[in-house]
């Protein structure tokens, strides 16, 4: 949280899982069978999860996927995409896993953060040498994808305003959160602007509230930001873990603030320093999020 000692402090994340993630990324929402998921981008692994009213998290169910999973978005109806290194795996609601054709190529390459778009088409961005993609899937993985960003040192967080017309976008490498007009029925974008510039710590995963503010993770500052619309940092959820990745709003009411957080390049001292590391938290803000989007399937 080294910086940020002025930012005024919302709440304290406490611990809710046990397990030790090496990678933990993309908590995700799923409204319709009231459960978690999460990834473990280098085991290959999405985790479920019930979220119990004292904000712990009850595991549920562990998929293995053949691959990475940089980031898992679920359908109305169960189904799955994840996005794997160089491929979507699909996971269908009666558990059959099945792989799309290959997307991108490249050694060192590999998918990482993704979400559905307002009109449930995969937007999904890569991690890799540079000159890195942000990727529109404007139907299954076999149907043309549409490149909406090629010039990235980091593709990683995503999310839209309420309403569907405001895209943000994290650039890790830069330190830069984006924002551009979206449609949310086409998909076309506007012009890339510049939200925020974090002066220390690199902005990780992102999601939006009901109010319009932006909530990012940032790894290596131990804590989440809450940015107004315009751009202003006006708060923050400390976490006992350096390498905090990525946030989203969940539960019934969509009123607990899950954070997901790494071991990744954390020092043996460090992870003596910083135990709960690679745990999932959870906080209670008093504020809610907006309800999430569902993936469209195939």
């Amino acid at each position: 949280m080294d910086g940020w000692e002025r930012v005024p402090l919302l709440a304290t994340a406490q611990v809710a899982t046990d397990e030790r993630l090496f990678l933990g990324e993309g908590p995700t929402w799923d409204p319709v069978r009231e459960r978690l998921l999460w990834v473990d981008i280098m085991a290959g692994v999405v985790h479920t999860g019930r979220l119990r009213d004292d904000g712990s998290i009850a595991p549920a169910e562990r998929i293995a996927l053949p691959d990475t999973a940089g980031a898992v978005a679920v359908a109305a109806d169960g189904a799955l995409v994840v996005a794997g290194t160089h491929r979507l795996h699909y996971v269908a609601p009666d558990g059959a896993i099945s792989s799309g054709r290959e997307l991108v190529a490249g050694a060192g390459r590999r998918f990482n953060d993704g979400k559905p778009d307002p009109a449930g088409r995969f937007v999904v961005g890569t991690l890799g040498p540079g000159g890195e993609l942000l990727l529109r899937m404007d139907a299954d993985a076999g149907e043309p994808v549409t490149v909406i960003d090629d010039d990235l040192t980091l593709s990683n967080g995503l999310a839209w305003s309420a309403d569907g017309r405001r895209f943000y976008s994290v650039d890790t490498g830069t330190a830069r959160i984006f924002v551009r007009d979206y449609d949310p029925v086409s998909g076309e974008v506007g012009e890339r602007t510049v939200f925020a510039v974090l002066d220390h710590g690199h902005p990780d995963g992102l999601t939006v509230d009901a109010d319009d503010h932006v909530w990012v993770a940032v790894w290596g500052g131990g804590c989440v930001l809450r940015f107004s619309p315009y751009g202003a940092l006006v708060g923050r959820v400390d976490v006992p873990a350096p390498h905090t990745t990525c946030p989203v709003f969940a539960g019934p009411g969509l009123d607990t603030l899950v954070i997901t957080t790494a071991t990744e390049h954390l020092t043996p001292a460090q992870l003596a320093e910083h135990p709960l590391s690679g745990r999932v938290f959870t906080a209670r803000t008093g504020v809610r999020g907006i309800p999430p989007l569902l993936w469209g399937g195939r």
